[in-house]
């Protein structure tokens, strides 16, 4: 079958608001591929501080972004996805500009805390989004699809964001706001809300009782289980876009330019495979599935802990890169199924602890292990987090005997 047709055909299996928010995110991803990649780069240089400060950072706006996520979901069930969305663009415009003219580390700081309580706010919404717009059975996919976006857009910004950054770090603060900016009037104009109707007869909840449906999902054991090794395994690729790039750097003599083009291989990988990869391996039981990423990022993290060419990097990554896109599609049609119908903002905001915690505390503790301790401890202990994520994830499907993204179904054991 030619390859345009195998394209047509695969655009027609998915509805066309469905692909109108894939190229606002790719619009947005855009902007953020030229920043975030060099961000840990441009902190040291520009307010000349170590990793343990740089890793204090993340941790603050990360805490942050827990805030904004959890109001963000909560109100994503209550006001509907698209005003979110909106809100968290315009937000972020907003706020990134201020941290790229921050002259001082302290109004950084501030920066760093707004940027997470409020830029975060549309996160859930976005992934509840996908679930609203597609039947169960599409889920992956449709995850998968979203990655593949998001990843074409890593992998076009790292080239872009090195070059700029080489002449002006602040060029790069303001693309990425405007960025934003058109991917919020694109969300206004084109996309309709999708937040699901209620039920005649139906009362809508309090904004009272809409936090309160929080404990709801605290208290589905399986699913805090779940979060958890999610936490762990976000733990360790966290690195991948924060510590790796001054490892290299300090320790193996690896110019930024050389990280960009790991960074950029790997998000290549993923728009050519990662649909493929995720067609094929859904037809297993997801936590399986899981368990098996998992071992991945233990073994490629923990390899920049022992070699030491370049060759190895770039197998190394290569590693990575098919880990994680075993689990970041499959992590997300878990939640979904796992979730109310009627609790879907909530469920993603619960489960965007997975990332917000990790970027809290792993800069942080690897910032300490670089600045005091052997840097390669940072490697040793990712492949040791990874590992036990995996274990989690085998035990936790013991303890799951059906996960059926047709049938949305969870019975426990």
């Amino acid at each position: 079958m030619p390859t345009i047709t195998k394209f047509q055909r695969l655009f027609r299996e998915y509805p066309n608001q469905f692909w109108l928010l894939l190229a606002a995110t790719f619009i947005d991803g855009l902007g953020g591929a030229l920043l975030f990649p060099f961000f840990t780069l441009y902190l040291t240089a520009r307010f000349d501080i170590g990793m343990t400060t740089v890793g204090l950072i993340f941790g603050v706006f990360s805490v942050s972004a827990i805030a904004g996520s959890f109001i963000g979901g909560a109100l994503s069930d209550r006001i509907g996805r698209k005003r979110m969305i909106i809100f968290g663009l315009i937000a972020s415009a907003l706020i990134t500009l201020l941290m790229g003219f921050a002259s001082d580390i302290r109004l950084f700081f501030i920066a760093a805390v707004l940027v997470g309580l409020l830029a975060n706010v549309g996160d859930p919404a976005r992934q509840a989004m996908i679930a609203d717009l597609l039947p169960p059975a599409q889920w992956a996919d449709g995850y998968g699809l979203m990655r593949v976006v998001m990843n074409l857009a890593v992998t076009i910004g790292p080239a872009i964001g090195g070059f700029m950054a080489s002449r002006s770090y602040l060029a790069l603060f303001i693309t990425d706001a405007i960025a934003s900016t058109l991917t919020a009037i694109i969300v206004a104009i084109f996309i309709r809300e999708t937040l699901p109707k209620r039920q005649a007869g139906e009362k809508p909840e309090s904004v009272g009782s809409t936090f309160v449906g929080y404990l709801a999902a605290f208290k589905d054991r399986v699913f805090m289980v779940f979060l958890a090794a999610a936490i762990l395994v976000n733990m360790v690729y966290m690195q991948m876009n924060t510590t790796l790039s001054v490892y290299l750097r300090d320790v193996h003599g690896v110019p930024p330019q050389q990280y960009g083009w790991l960074i950029s291989m790997n998000a290549l990988l993923v728009v050519l495979f990662q649909f493929a990869v995720t067609r094929r391996v859904k037809r297993f039981q997801p936590l399986y599935v899981l368990a098996v990423g998992a071992f991945l990022y233990a073994i490629g993290f923990g390899m920049y802990g022992v070699v030491a060419t370049y060759a190895l990097f770039v197998v190394a990554m290569l590693i990575i890169t098919l880990g994680e896109m075993i689990i970041a599609p499959i992590a997300q049609a878990v939640v979904a199924m796992l979730a109310p119908e009627a609790m879907r903002g909530r469920y993603m905001a619960v489960f965007g602890f997975s990332w917000a915690i990790p970027a809290a505390f792993g800069p942080l503790l690897a910032g300490m292990i670089m600045d005091n301790l052997n840097p390669d401890w940072v490697w040793y202990a990712a492949f040791i987090t990874a590992g036990l994520a995996g274990l989690i994830y085998l035990w936790l499907s013991g303890k799951t005997r059906q996960l059926d993204a047709d049938q949305v179904h969870v019975s426990r054991a």
